[in-house]
């Protein structure tokens, strides 16, 4: 022992330290690493498939770091007994104390250069430790197979004598832990992807009736109506589609796609034969059905327009394919559904604003947070609030917004409103 020179001693020391911190590091990478990044990764990088491999057999992969890392370990902490006893030999030190010394030190140098901190780093640049540390831990787990196999099979063995099964269930994530996974997600830019990601995750609770047009502004044909009142009407309407019904709503024939008709049209041949010919048939919607179902069904029926029914079969409404797909990705289609009901800026943070728009539509274009667990519209969220018929002049607080009634219409709804909120600009 006393031939040994202390810079030959110090040297393993230092190379052992440094292995235990691939080691250590390692670990972490691996584990941190994003699957689904990994899974892309892994098409053009080597380094990532052979992460991917190694994670295949997690088992194997902790077992093959744990050996690694305790040898390194155990053979640092015997190099450091070695070399506490050489210099307790060439001073007055007792080899008690001196070994006392090198397990206080030992245990601060492991801790601070071999754990804390290749692990603070690895879990920070997963990636930049585990794709090279792949290409070493691959030929490494080939090599000590037989010892790791030994070890997983002494191991699952006494997890099976305690009750433990090796197999684990995967846990699916739930939607508002995906939900709040895709907020915290920093590397989704623009932030319009990211809303449209959240916007998604929403529409499991949105029911149809709150994105519906009203029945009471359900644009339709009624064939009772004189043929050139008809034609006038198809002639300037600005819809693609249009219910057609008897007298009421209630009593729908079908539903008319003016693309159907234009030739005649266009040649003046058309009749309320050739329109009836043409029509589809109605698809209904019950009004507690939420968006997510929605839009599959109106894929796997192949339809773009719905009329929205209550319990007894009465129509309630009309919803389309594009109003669904609107609380996705924000208003874009070029049709003024909404015609009339603008927001105009009247002073500063004062909005002139139809009270017939529906809140979720005013809430997503002015980027506010007006309630949306009771009425629709904000007609019916004034009416709500006031618990009275509204009046002209009636002033209300909602949380940060003064609403100002200015008309009412003869059927007491809410016509026009002034809405201050002084955290809006547009």
């Amino acid at each position: 022992m006393n031939e040994i020179p202390l810079s030959f001693l110090f040297s393993i020391l230092f190379i052992l330290l440094i292995l235990s911190a691939f080691f250590s590091s390692s670990e972490t990478a691996l584990m941190t690493l994003n699957r689904l990044r990994l899974k892309n990764l892994a098409k053009t990088s080597k380094g990532a498939k052979l992460a991917q491999n190694l994670l295949k057999e997690p088992d194997r992969l902790i077992g093959l770091i744990l050996i690694g890392n305790n040898f390194i370990n155990i053979a640092a902490s015997t190099i450091s007994t070695i070399t506490a006893f050489k210099i307790a030999a060439d001073s007055s030190i007792t080899p008690e104390v001196a070994a006392a010394y090198a397990t206080v030190i030992l245990t601060l140098l492991i801790l601070i250069f071999a754990e804390v901190t290749p692990k603070t780093y690895a879990a920070l640049h997963p990636e930049r430790i585990a794709f090279p540390a792949a290409f070493i831990l691959t030929p490494l787990l080939k090599l000590l197979y037989p010892l790791v196999w030994i070890t997983n099979i002494l191991t699952n063995g006494i997890l099976r004598a305690i009750g433990v099964p090796k197999e684990i269930a995967e846990q699916a994530l739930s939607r508002e832990e995906l939900r709040t996974l895709v907020i915290e997600n920093h590397n989704l830019k623009p932030d319009a992807r990211q809303k449209m990601m959240i916007n998604v995750l929403d529409l499991e609770h949105i029911g149809v009736n709150d994105i519906m047009v009203p029945r009471n502004e359900v644009v339709g044909i009624d064939i009772t109506d004189s043929w050139p009142d008809i034609l006038q009407q198809l002639v300037n309407t600005y819809l693609t589609r249009l219910p057609v019904y008897k007298e009421d709503i209630n009593n729908i024939i079908g539903i008319l796609h003016i693309r159907t008709i234009l030739p005649q049209l266009s040649q003046n041949k058309l009749d309320l034969k050739g329109l009836k010919a043409v029509l589809r048939k109605p698809y209904f919607v019950p009004e507690g059905a939420n968006l997510t179902i929605q839009l599959k069904e109106f894929q796997r029926r192949e339809r773009r327009l719905g009329l929205v029914v209550d319990e007894y079969g009465d129509i309630q409404g009309l919803i389309t394919i594009d109003d669904v797909l609107e609380e996705i990705v924000g208003d874009f289609t070029s049709e003024p559904k909404n015609r009339g009901r603008n927001i105009l800026k009247v002073g500063e943070h004062k909005y002139q604003i139809d009270g017939r728009i529906q809140i979720r539509s005013l809430n997503r274009r002015m980027q506010w947070d007006l309630p949306l667990d009771g009425a629709s519209t904000l007609s019916g969220l004034i009416t709500e609030h006031l618990a009275n018929l509204p009046k002209k002049d009636t002033a209300i607080k909602l949380n940060d917004y003064q609403i100002t009634i200015l008309s009412v219409s003869d059927d007491n709804v809410v016509n026009k409103v002034i809405v201050k909120h002084q955290n809006t600009e547009i």
